[in-house]
């Protein structure tokens, strides 16, 4: 069994991997050390094990699509008072494997043996596949 656990997350507001990446790209979305994070509400119960490999999946219009390493995890303080987690995450997006996804609030936990593989050996040229149509293949077991 791993000693590392994972987050699942939905991505509102994106329409495709592509907006994710030009989202954290933006300065709303960085903190004051360049890294790009996802601030939230609640603080993982899990933090010790996040912190020993574990990524963010992105769920992007009802598809997991892809995965971010989490670096750490920041305290920060609203305006309104309010302790908040921000997590820090590698600037790198790594596609994965398809999975449909129903909505959820908040994150979900996802065990390493459950977690999507990721598409690193596909040639940065070519187009991915539609998130619905990737959907369908891995339903079959295609890809």
């Amino acid at each position: 069994m791993s000693n590392h656990i994972h987050l699942v997350k939905l991505c509102v507001g994106t329409e495709t991997v592509e907006d994710l990446l030009a989202w954290q790209s933006s300065s709303r979305a960085q903190g004051r050390d360049g890294y790009p994070r996802h601030v939230t509400r609640m603080w993982p119960k899990r933090e010790e094990a996040l912190l020993k490999g574990g990524s963010i999946y992105w769920v992007v219009k009802g598809f997991l699509q892809c995965r971010q390493e989490i670096l750490r995890l920041d305290e920060v303080n609203g305006k309104d008072g309010i302790r908040r987690c921000a997590i820090v995450l590698n600037p790198t997006i790594i596609r994965t494997t398809t999975a449909k996804k129903r909505p959820f609030q908040g994150w979900r936990y996802l065990e390493p043996d459950q977690a999507p593989r990721d598409l690193s050996s596909r040639p940065s040229e070519e187009d991915p596949l539609p998130a619905e149509l990737a959907g369908a293949l891995a339903d079959i077991g295609v890809i």
